[in-house]
């Protein structure tokens, strides 16, 4: 069991940067791989990027996102990052934390444990 709190949403402008937090409680944190997810008023839920259990070398990003957005996690605290750079008007969305125990996955479906969402918005 796994609960999932995001923050660091806001808004900013085109070209400018923001950094996300999922703060995590739960069992055995550095076991689970870890995603974020984002839904744009009407339209469905999608990838952004995922990371590893271990956090050491495995990353995956949507193509919409990379060279951007940066995946990062610090078991220590328990927390997951996304930073965002060079945000453009079409990376406003609700952004939502998820885990599941072990493997990353590009699916939603694949993953167990959500966080509530928080919105970003990317001004013109």
């Amino acid at each position: 069991q796994v609960q999932l709190v995001e923050s660091g949403g806001g808004l900013v402008q085109a070209g400018g940067s923001l950094r996300l937090s999922c703060a995590a409680s739960g069992r055995t944190f550095s076991s689970y791989a870890m995603g974020w997810f984002r839904q744009a008023p009407g339209k469905e839920r999608e990838f952004v990027t995922a990371i590893s259990w271990s956090g050491a070398g495995s990353t995956y990003y949507a193509d919409s996102v990379k060279g951007r957005f940066t995946i990062s996690r610090d078991n220590a605290k328990n927390t997951v990052y996304l930073q965002m750079n060079s945000l453009k008007p079409e990376d406003t969305a609700v952004y939502y934390c998820a885990a599941r125990y072990l493997g990353p996955a590009m699916k939603e479906s694949e993953y167990s444990f959500w966080g509530q969402g928080t919105q970003v918005t990317v001004s013109s």
